[in-house]
């Protein structure tokens, strides 16, 4: 056969493919009990210079999603514990009711992606609703969606916490606790269904915390050097990773080991801060934990039971919140004070935030200058213009890559950001 000869931009963009840098962006949890927060319009200028690009909310803050509209922010938000019973009927007139006036004013300007039906709700105290509602919540919401046709754009679903399982060691023979099983199924069925993700609220910090004697610091830190094997020759390095497993070995217990269910981790991070005897609640315990968890979100990589199954993270979370109920540690899981200072330092941006390569601070805003020369290869229309200029514009959603040698040639000339 002969050769195929291949268009010189898309020869570029294959030798490239293993020297470029993709820039992949991260979410964060953005909760607001706290009396000394930022207003929402500051906060989402911040993270516009950052990589982060998902932000989740616990309501449906009307400032806040207008002050993500036209951002480039996809947000995630939420039924309020409280009013799940609201949206429980056999009829969906009030989750219609709920999405015309907490959702439909805001889209599509604001990028809304996904509603999550309460949080850790079926291990919430005080929640007087039996376990099916939830599941006719989700439902109900689902089926607005569909009526708007938005079920596409728009995904149902619900976080859990570890609590669920009846054991999460070894990972590959969790299960979800017996009592809960009936409703479990009709919630990953659900998700299965609708193509909408299973939620998981991970923290190895509360592990660790409660079992000092029997953990590795470095393995609840997500660190390299412990090595944990699974009686089904998986070998584990991280307790992150560990409890990601259990849930997907708790979801196939099920018997949906067949069907593609995309695992996210709603929620993961370390305080700072913590009671008297909490010795492990430390600015630098908590920098080392998020930054190998921001890493790890960027890294594509999945687990040792689907390596290739790359694994979105929330981390947990933006602010200090001085409002929130429990320990101190509950109050002290921010990457960022109330003021807008950093509590430790963690690299949300990138080396080409600034000319002189320094990492901004609470809403300051990058120059256009950002250090070395970056160059944006596309697919064609893709123009990073449209998409706002900055560098993890060209991404484009995976179809776009960032490299730092010219790939331009002859009359054809790629823009410099």
């Amino acid at each position: 056969m002969a050769a195929t000869n291949l268009p010189r931009p898309l020869l570029l963009l294959l030798l490239h493919l293993s020297l470029v840098l993709q820039v992949s962006g991260i979410g964060i949890n953005y909760g607001t009990m706290g009396n000394n927060l930022p207003q929402p319009k500051r906060v989402a200028q911040l993270l516009q210079s950052t990589l982060i690009n998902k932000v989740k909310i616990y309501d449906t803050n009307p400032e806040i999603l207008e002050a993500f509209a036209n951002t480039g922010v996809d947000l995630i938000v939420a039924v309020e514990n409280s009013q799940v019973a609201n949206i429980t009927s056999n009829s969906p007139s009030a989750a219609e009711k709920w999405f015309t006036s907490r959702i439909a004013p805001f889209i599509p300007a604001t990028s809304i992606v996904t509603i999550a039906v309460g949080n850790e709700y079926l291990s919430a105290d005080g929640d007087k609703l039996d376990h099916n509602a939830l599941v006719r919540a989700m439902q109900n919401l689902h089926a607005v969606l569909v009526a708007h046709g938005l079920d596409r754009k728009i995904k149902v679903t619900t976080p859990h916490s570890m609590a669920l399982l009846a054991s999460s060691f070894p990972p590959s023979a969790s299960t979800f606790a017996a009592m809960l099983v009936p409703t479990m199924t009709a919630i990953v069925g659900f998700l299965a269904d609708t193509g909408a993700p299973f939620m998981i609220n991970a923290y190895p910090y509360f592990a660790y915390r409660d079992n000092p004697k029997t953990i590795s610091l470095d393995y609840a830190l997500l660190g390299n050097s412990t090595k944990v094997p699974d009686p089904k020759g998986y070998t584990y390095n991280n307790m992150l990773d560990a409890q990601i497993d259990a849930v997907r070995s708790a979801i196939n217990s099920l018997g949906f080991g067949n069907r593609s269910i995309k695992i996210v981790v709603s929620e993961s991070g370390w305080p700072s801060k913590g009671d008297a005897g909490d010795t492990v609640a430390t600015p630098e315990n908590a920098r080392t934990y998020n930054t190998r968890l921001i890493e790890r979100a960027q890294s594509n990589k999945g687990t040792p039971m689907k390596p290739k199954e790359n694994i979105e993270i929330f981390v947990f979370s933006l602010f200090n919140e001085n409002k929130k109920q429990g320990g101190t540690s509950e109050r002290n899981f921010g990457i960022f004070n109330a003021d807008g200072s950093k509590v430790y330092d963690v690299d949300l941006s990138c080396q080409f935030c600034s000319n002189s390569g320094e990492k901004l601070g609470f809403g300051e805003k990058a120059l256009t200058n950002r250090g070395p020369s970056v160059w944006c290869v596309a697919k064609p229309h893709a123009d990073e213009k449209m998409h706002g200029r900055n560098y993890w514009n060209c991404d484009f959603k995976g179809t776009g890559l960032v490299t730092f040698s010219d790939p331009s040639y002859g009359q054809c000339r790629y823009a410099q950001q």
